[in-house]
């Protein structure tokens, strides 16, 4: 399945995600919050989205491929399209860690 990344999951549409190399940590948290927007509104549409990190260990080919200058950073790829529910990447299921694991709750 990881091939099919590639193919955006044969989605219509399929984006590849910027961000300015001089940007700092606070504006990757912005961008993110950005990608985070962009698959709600998707949702809001009847769309889905898969946010796919896998574009990123391609940065070069990327950059050569879209014209990409050096002073971008390649951050991400996302599918953009009606979901199959019949594909196999459709059907993992990943594990949570129940919220507890990783918070503490402070009560004054």
């Amino acid at each position: 399945q990881m091939a099919r990344n590639f193919l955006f999951f044969y989605a219509p549409v399929g984006l590849i995600f910027t961000i300015d190399r001089v940007l700092e940590i606070g504006s990757w948290l912005d961008y993110g919050m950005f990608l985070q927007n962009i698959m709600v509104a998707a949702r809001g549409l009847g769309l889905h989205t898969c946010p796919q990190a896998a574009f990123a260990n391609y940065h070069v080919l990327i950059r050569e491929q879209l014209g990409i200058p050096e002073d971008e950073v390649v951050i991400c790829g996302m599918s953009l399209g009606a979901i199959d529910p019949d594909a196999p990447e459709n059907a993992l299921a990943t594990e949570r860690e129940p919220v507890e694991a990783f918070t503490t709750f402070i009560d004054f």
